[in-house]
């Protein structure tokens, strides 16, 4: 896995990310940061991890951001209306999504990502 290089998306100042970050930087894997509130996401990356995992995995709906939404933007969510929410407000992403190529991991659990990088 050494050779492979992960992708990370997150946002820098998340507790989690740091968690993920500080894991993965001790271990022999190169992998760059995507920082999805200053750098953007594209709806071809939310479609992709919404189809690996469903939206309702993707969308942080325990988040602030997603709890200040108004009733009406949280009603009748699926996908199609999810990931333009995720489009306008990117912190609404759950995180972190670490893309390994193959597939994708989305939060951060030590083992899960132990399993998928051994």
């Amino acid at each position: 896995m050494a050779d492979k290089k992960l992708h990370l998306y997150g946002i820098k100042a998340c507790d989690t990310m740091k968690k993920a970050r500080t894991w993965l930087d001790e271990k022999p894997v190169s992998y760059d940061f995507h920082d999805y509130k200053t750098q953007g996401i594209d709806r071809e990356h939310l479609t992709q991890w919404c189809n690996e995992h469903g939206w309702q995995t993707v969308l942080n709906r325990a988040g602030t951001t997603f709890r200040k939404l108004d009733e009406a933007q949280k009603a009748d969510l699926d996908q199609d209306k999810a990931i333009k929410l995720m489009l306008a407000q990117p912190s609404m992403i759950k995180r972190p999504v670490l893309d390994l190529g193959d597939k994708t991991l989305i939060g951060f659990k030590p083992e899960l990502y132990a399993a998928a990088i051994a």
